[in-house]
């Protein structure tokens, strides 16, 4: 008998529980974006346009600073593949530490958009303006966090060559890595489309 395609449900039924959880958080945080982004598209731009509005140099910065950090988390797996614990941890943290100056960036561009006569509780698009770059900066603690925690436990075993051979034998690990870099990639997406629509929009 030829073989069937296996449709979407399938597939989801085989993937691992984490992997499940991850898509789907994805999903959902893609449509609070949509949303969000939507509701600031349809709402009046003229007022802030009137303010003599300049997109924070702050945020062109940042934005900079997150293309750097999609090139440190793309390099992950390839760590992996060589088997080197060493270079995965340094990889992390300097995503780690990219990810927080991107988030320092972030504040500093409030502090200019208010300086600039756009407050978080004056005009509607300022206020959206505000609350989609913090909504995002939310979920890229989140990924930073667990960049820390990974960071943690291969610092344990680093050492440890019976510890590392499991840990780089261990298909759970790999899963684990692909995960992260997909949802890095994904804060990556997120801000570069809420970033080109500001400059459109203004």
């Amino acid at each position: 008998m030829p073989e069937t395609k296996e449709g979407w449900f399938q597939r989801i039924e085989k993937m691992h529980p984490y992997q499940t959880l991850m898509y789907l958080g994805m999903f959902g945080s893609g449509l609070i974006f949509l949303f969000m982004t939507t509701a600031f598209l349809a709402s009046d731009t003229s007022m802030v346009e009137a303010t003599k509005f300049k997109m924070p140099k702050s945020f062109i910065l940042s934005t900079f600073i997150l293309l750097i950090s999609g090139y440190t988390v793309s390099k992950l797996l390839l760590h992996y593949k060589e088997d080197s614990v060493q270079k995965l941890k340094n990889s992390l943290l300097i995503t780690f530490f990219l990810g927080l100056i991107f988030t320092a960036l972030q504040f500093i561009g409030w502090k200019e958009l208010t300086l600039s006569g756009v407050d978080f509780r004056g005009l509607p698009t300022g206020s959206f303006l505000y609350v989609l770059t913090g909504i995002h900066i939310f979920h890229l603690i989140g990924a930073m966090t667990f960049a820390l925690i990974m960071v943690y436990q291969y610092s344990r075993v680093e050492k440890d060559e019976v510890k590392n051979l499991v840990l780089l034998t261990n298909p759970y690990e790999r899963m684990r890595i692909e995960l992260f870099t997909t949802y890095w990639h994904f804060m990556d997406f997120i801000w570069l489309t809420l970033f080109m629509i500001f400059v459109f929009v203004f």
